[in-house]
């Protein structure tokens, strides 16, 4: 059995699609639970589901669950652990900010701990943030390349900041505006920097994240000091992430619409002088959420790691 906690909200509600169209998960297999839903069919808080499955909402998982993914906002995963003791062959896959920086769970970045996911109990999933910046930085940190300060922008739709409404995610004030929030300060940031170190190459990222006038979504901007040519850092790129099937190197600057509605992160540079410039994009409530937690699943499971995830964009 497979519960979603948390179902009501965005990232529940990806998850639950994802799993009616995964090749080895059935409706039966799904407990989907939301006390603020419980017993109301899971069209009800997600409309795209209506008429497509008779799944609904309940109060409680089942007993000894085989996998668990936890999205309830940030905090509340602790908590409802504190009160839901969980067995430990249970999968855990967190989706919250709560778990990334405890040593008793793996970080679940496929890129970088693919084989520590493959037999991990307890997952924290990463930030959409933070996914979108560390695989645009990866190859370089593997390499000792971040010598100096990473400069990064980037830019994240409205629902980057969850179902519950407010004034920044109201549409008149969002629509056709931007704005800069937590500069310098974003809770990814610790994250980033763990990450970086782990693939070897400790350095300061100054971050400044920006509100989008769109749904979905996620664009970096990393500036970076590189003395190393285009076509070596292209090969290095290129050589990082063969095999891994949700990170696609471009020929040039991707955008936001090659990659909404995927699993995929798109990654494109441009080198001038000794200045390179990485743009990184991906998709918040997938790679950078839910489909994420997916692919970590069937890390775990045994499945193949693209197993429910063949998505494709809509470009028009």
């Amino acid at each position: 059995m497979i519960g979603i906690v948390g179902g009501a909200g965005y990232a529940g509600g990806e998850l639950i699609r994802l799993l009616l169209g995964h090749p080895e998960v059935s409706v039966n297999d799904l407990a989907v639970v939301s006390t603020s839903h419980a017993g109301q069919p899971v069209g009800a808080a997600h409309p795209d589901l209506a008429g497509t499955t008779t799944l609904r909402f309940t109060n409680e998982l089942p007993a000894d669950p085989d996998v668990v993914f936890l999205c309830s906002g940030h905090g509340q995963a602790k908590r409802f652990l504190s009160g839901n003791p969980l067995p430990d062959s249970t999968i855990v896959i967190d989706l919250s900010q709560d778990f990334r920086l405890d040593d008793a769970w793996t970080y679940g970045l496929p890129e970088l701990h693919r084989e520590r996911i493959r037999t991990a109990k307890r997952i924290a999933n990463p930030g959409c943030f933070a996914t979108t910046i560390e695989l645009a930085l990866l190859p370089l940190a593997g390499e000792g390349l971040l010598r100096d300060d990473v400069t990064v922008t980037a830019i994240t739709g409205s629902t980057g900041a969850g179902q519950a409404p407010s004034d920044t995610t109201h549409f008149s004030w969002r629509a056709n505006n931007l704005s800069v929030y937590k500069a310098f300060d974003h809770q990814h940031l610790p994250e980033i920097h763990r990450t970086l170190a782990a693939a070897g190459n400790d350095t300061d990222v100054i971050f400044v994240p920006m509100r989008g006038p769109f749904q979905r979504g996620i664009m970096a901007s990393c500036l970076i000091r590189c003395e190393r040519s285009a076509a070596a850092i292209m090969k290095l790129y290129r050589d990082r992430y063969e095999g891994h099937p949700f990170v696609v190197v471009a020929d040039d600057l991707p955008d936001l619409k090659r990659i909404t509605g995927t699993n995929r992160c798109c990654v494109g540079l441009q080198h001038q002088g000794d200045h390179l410039l990485v743009v990184s994009v991906l998709d918040n409530l997938l790679k950078g959420a839910s489909g994420q937690a997916v692919q970590n699943m069937n890390l775990t499971l045994g499945y193949d790691e693209t197993a429910g995830l063949d998505l494709r964009a809509i470009a028009y």
